[in-house]
Order: C-alpha cells, then structure tokens, then sequence
C-alpha cells in the first residue's frame, strides 16, 4: 500500500498521528489558498484550523476513486472559505484595531507587494483577469475558462503565459526598483 494510502486509511481510522502528518504535509497548501482567497492573516488562521477540524470528523467521506486527497481536502478549504467571505459574522471582531492607537504609525513600502503589483498591471488584461479569476478569486480552472468562456485549454495556456511573464517581469521590476532605491 502506498504511503499516503496507508496514512488517509490511519486518519479514516482516527489516528491523531496520521492528523498530525496530514497536517505537516497539506496545511502549507491549504493556508496559502485560504489567505490568497480571504486577505487576512487571523481569519485565515482560523480557517485552516476549521478546515482541519472538517477534514477530521469527514475524513471516512473521502473516496479515492474520485480524485486525490489534496483535491478533497483543497475542495473543503475552497467551500469553508467562501462560505465565511458570504457569511462574515458581527460578532467577531477581525478588524485591525491600531488605527485607533495614539502612536504615530511608520509608513512602510512592502517592496514585494510593490514589484507583484507593477508586474501584473503590465500583464495583457486576459492574463490578468486569468490569474484574479484562479490566484485572488479561488476559482478552478474549469470554473474560471467557463466564466472567462474560453476553451480550457486556452485558459490553462492563458495562466502558463501570464505566470511566465510575471517571474520575468517580477526579476527585472525587482532590478529597477533596488536601483531606484539604492540612488535615494
């Protein structure tokens, strides 16, 4: 028996271990995809641990056949995401609360941001809208070639495209912007 089988059928069976492998091994992932979709650090936090959570108590729903783990459990943390962006709650505060503070707050320049944004809004707009639609909007991409109507062939070369002119772009935003810099 492979090695994640063996470790999907310890979690089915409610080893804790296996919990705790599965976590190591997807959570990276998984963060990544709810951050990208929700934009906050705590919310994102709290989701994973709530897509975790999820992943425990329905862990004997997961067929195999249908697909691989990683697609079943991206699917759970794709559905619990959107649904708290729909259904976000009053009763919990997550808003940055330091605006309120007395101290004078230190304008900083988050140089990443700066060259991913510069690189993207030099992007053709079809390659941009592919990229929000897949990266920022949580989409697969069979959700997104139909909304963008394009055959998915065509959008899965549109993200290829757009992701290759990005670390282009990106490399040489980051030259410029370091020299920029340097000079001041």
């Amino acid at each position: 028996m492979p090695k994640e089988e063996l470790l999907i059928s310890q979690l089915k069976k409610g080893n804790t271990k296996a919990l705790s492998t599965v976590y190591d091994n997807y959570s990276g992932a998984l963060y990544g995809v709810i951050l990208r979709m929700c934009k906050n650090e705590a919310q994102a936090q709290d989701l994973l641990q709530e897509v975790f959570l999820k992943i425990w108590n329905n862990a004997n729903s997961y067929d195999p056949a249908k697909g691989k783990f990683y697609t079943w459990a991206y699917r759970i943390a794709r559905n619990i995401t959107l649904n708290a962006l729909r259904n976000p709650s009053n009763l919990i505060q997550n808003e940055d609360l330091s605006v309120y503070s007395n101290k004078p707050e230190e304008e900083t320049i988050d140089l990443d941001f700066v060259k991913l944004n510069g690189s993207i809004k030099q992007l053709e707009s079809h390659h941009q809208k592919a990229l929000e639609l897949v990266y920022f909007n949580g989409l697969t991409h069979r959700e997104a070639h139909q909304q963008m109507g394009v055959p998915l062939g065509t959008f899965k070369s549109y993200i290829q495209q757009a992701l290759k002119k990005m670390r282009e772009l990106y490399e040489v935003g980051a030259l410029v912007l370091w020299s920029l810099i340097e000079c001041i």
